[in-house]
């Protein structure tokens, strides 16, 4: 297998306005969203016809590249491995996954819940939906594969990383797992990424002590550290809180995104989360938004208007409140 999955998508240039051609400078909007739970209630509802992501679809009108962080095997292999939570959905939820996004992060303290026979599973039951996913693979050099999104004529990377223990999920040279979060791998992954000739590269990184609402040293440290190595964006997963945005080098850091579709809910902050848009260029990252989405308790979201959120435009030294976002 090449070393860079790509997923091609239409490309598109000119726009014509009365009788003149007029070229706009190519862009593409992606939207982010945190952890993404297929099993216990949202599993539960899914499989019973509902549709979790429905309340939230209005959020993503004009997005063309839709990426979620997928917090759990979805096999029906394995074995539950000793640990406080442990997910596994059923497959039959990952049609409704793929209606909705176009890429998921397999990177996360989950996906190996049921072990790696459960994680190798989960690959090819994503393969088999045809619906791509990064920061995992069948061993190391796969987990480390950045996926290559074409559209509109910009070739994007995503790439994807657990910094969250238990390491024993870590993929290994002749073994399944999630790509680990070892500083110097992923500045090497970036720059294997240019080299491929990804114009825009995107790490989303499974980081963060739970629960916190600001980022620790060691987060604000690495996304530093990887946007000196050349990333456009840094976006962070993983607390089940959102931890504020900053920008650094005029890129954007997003340190955390919360829960998506989560339920187990302990504190009123899990409630809380944003879906994340960036709109990008040859350049990188033109300008970012967030809006902030609500969860019940049974963990589907829902939009919450006028609710001021960060975002930026390129150039600016840091991000702003906003309430609608761009």
């Amino acid at each position: 297998m090449s070393f860079v999955r790509r997923a091609r998508q239409a490309c598109c240039g000119w726009l014509l306005l009365g009788c003149a051609a007029h070229r706009e400078e190519p862009s593409v909007t992606l939207g982010f969203v945190g952890d993404v739970l297929l099993d216990s209630a949202p599993g539960r509802s899914m499989l019973a016809g509902q549709d979790p992501f429905a309340p939230t679809a209005a959020l993503f009108r004009g997005v063309e590249l839709r990426v979620a962080n997928l917090e759990c095997p979805v096999a029906e292999s394995g074995a539950r491995v000793e640990k406080v939570y442990t997910f596994r959905a059923d497959p039959r939820t990952l049609p409704l996954l793929g209606q909705h996004f176009d890429a998921v992060s397999v990177a996360n303290n989950h996906s190996g819940d049921y072990g790696p026979l459960a994680f190798s599973e989960t690959l090819q039951q994503l393969r088999a939906a045809r619906l791509p996913y990064f920061g995992g693979g069948r061993d190391a050099a796969e987990a480390h594969e950045p996926l290559l999104l074409t559209k509109n004529g910009i070739h994007i990377a995503l790439l994807g990383y657990d910094d969250f223990h238990p390491r024993s999920f870590e993929a290994t040279p002749h073994g399944p797992g999630v790509a680990w979060a070892e500083d110097e791998q992923i500045v090497f992954d970036i720059a294997r990424a240019r080299r491929a000739g990804a114009d825009v590269v995107l790490p989303f990184l499974h980081w963060g002590w739970e629960n916190e609402p600001e980022p620790c040293a060691r987060q604000r440290e690495l996304a530093r550290k990887l946007i000196d190595a050349g990333a456009d964006a840094v976006i962070g997963a993983h607390p089940h809180v959102t931890q504020g945005a900053e920008m650094y080098r005029g890129k954007p850091i997003i340190y955390s995104l919360g829960n998506f579709v989560f339920d187990l809910l302990d504190q009123p902050r899990n409630s809380e989360a944003w879906v994340l848009t960036l709109v990008v260029d040859q350049r990188g990252v033109a300008r970012f938004s967030t809006a902030a989405v609500h969860l019940d308790e049974q963990g589907v979201p829902a939009p919450r208007p006028g609710v001021e959120t960060p975002c930026a435009e390129r150039g600016a030294a840091q991000p702003r409140p906003c309430a609608r976002g761009f």
